[in-house]
C-alpha cells in the first residue's frame, strides 16, 4: 500500500514539474516576442497614410491655375508697387486731408495683395517679377501704368499741384488694374485668383468714382 502511494505521488509531482516548465516556457516565448518588436520600434516602416513618395512641400494650388492666372499675378504685382510708390508720397506732399487718406488706403489695399500674388506664384513655381521691374509692355495700351517722366513730375511736384497730378494719375492707374481684372474673371481658373480680381474690380471702381469727385470739386 506505501508503495503504490509513493508512486502515485512521485506521478504527481513530474506532472506538476512538467506542467510548471510549459508555463516558463510559454512566458519566455512571450517575453522574447514582446523584446523582438521593441526592437524593432526605432525602424518601424512608414504608415500606409502617409507615403514617403509625397513631397511635404507640394503646393496644394499646383495644377489648378492657367496661363492667364499667371499673367494676372505677374502682371498686377508691378503695378501695385508703383500704386503703392505713388501713395507714399502723399504725406509729405499733399495738401487735401482727403488725397493723403485715399493713398493710405490705396497702400493699406495693395501691400497685401502684392504678398499674395508673390506667394502663388512661388507656389506655382514661377519667378516673381523682381522690385522695381516695370515692364509696360505687359500691361498692353490700358495698363495705366506711369512713365518714369510721369513719376518724375509727381515727384517734384507738391500741395494742391501734387493732389491733382495724384488723383489724375491714379484714375489712370486704377483704370488699367481694373481692366486687368476683367480679363482674369474671364479668362482665369484660380478661384483665388478670380476673388482678388473682384475685390480689385469693387474697390477701385469705388475708389475712382471718389477721385473724380473730388476733382469736381477742385
Amino acid at each position: 500500500m506505501n508503495t503504490h502511494r509513493s508512486l502515485i505521488r512521485r506521478g504527481a509531482a513530474v506532472a506538476a514539474a512538467a506542467a510548471a516548465a510549459l508555463v516558463l516556457a510559454a512566458c519566455g516565448s512571450s517575453d522574447d516576442s514582446s523584446a523582438g518588436h521593441a526592437g524593432h520600434a526605432g525602424h518601424a516602416s512608414p504608415s500606409p497614410t502617409a507615403p514617403a513618395s509625397a513631397p511635404a512641400s507640394a503646393p496644394v494650388t499646383q495644377g489648378r491655375q492657367n496661363a492667364a492666372d499667371v499673367a494676372f499675378a505677374k502682371g498686377m504685382i508691378p503695378h501695385h508697387r508703383q500704386a503703392v510708390e505713388m501713395a507714399d508720397l502723399a504725406p509729405t506732399r499733399a495738401e487735401s486731408a482727403e488725397v493723403k487718406k485715399l493713398a493710405e488706403e490705396i497702400k493699406k489695399a495693395q501691400d497685401p495683395e502684392i504678398k499674395t500674388l508673390s506667394g502663388w506664384l512661388t507656389s506655382w513655381g514661377e519667378q516673381v517679377p523682381a522690385e522695381g521691374a516695370m515692364d509696360h509692355s505687359m500691361h498692353g495700351a490700358g495698363g495705366g501704368m506711369m512713365t518714369a517722366e510721369e513719376m518724375d513730375a509727381l515727384k517734384s511736384s507738391s500741395g494742391k499741384a501734387f493732389d491733382t497730378t495724384f488723383m489724375q494719375m491714379m484714375i489712370k492707374h486704377h483704370e488699367g488694374a481694373v481692366a486687368m481684372a476683367k480679363t482674369e474673371k474671364a479668362d482665369g481658373s484660380f478661384p483665388d485668383a478670380k476673388t482678388v480680381a473682384d475685390a480689385i474690380i469693387t474697390s477701385q471702381t469705388a475708389e475712382i468714382a471718389r477721385m473724380n469727385n473730388l476733382l469736381g470739386k477742385s
